[in-house]
């Protein structure tokens, strides 16, 4: 009996660590698609439109949109 409630105990220690690891997992992806991003053109790599406002606005927009897709895909699948 006392075997049983200890292990019943650890099931639901395990799903709630399991349920915090989900949500951990999906924020590090999405804040990983903007440090990938920006840590590539850091390396002194010139990018399409480098020194415009239009290409700091286009790559600024590149970034949103995919941290944006990462937040709608991983709210659905109810990893965040």
């Amino acid at each position: 009996m006392i075997s049983t409630i200890f292990e019943t105990n650890l099931s639901l220690q395990d799903a709630r660590l399991n349920a915090v690891m989900k949500k951990l997992t999906g924020w590090a992806a999405i804040i990983a698609v903007p440090t990938a991003i920006t840590g590539f053109y850091g390396q002194n790599v010139p990018y399409l439109g480098f020194g415009t406002l239009a290409g700091f606005l286009a790559s600024t927009s590149v970034i949103v949109v995919l941290m944006a897709l990462l937040y709608v895909m991983f709210r659905r699948r109810d990893w965040l």
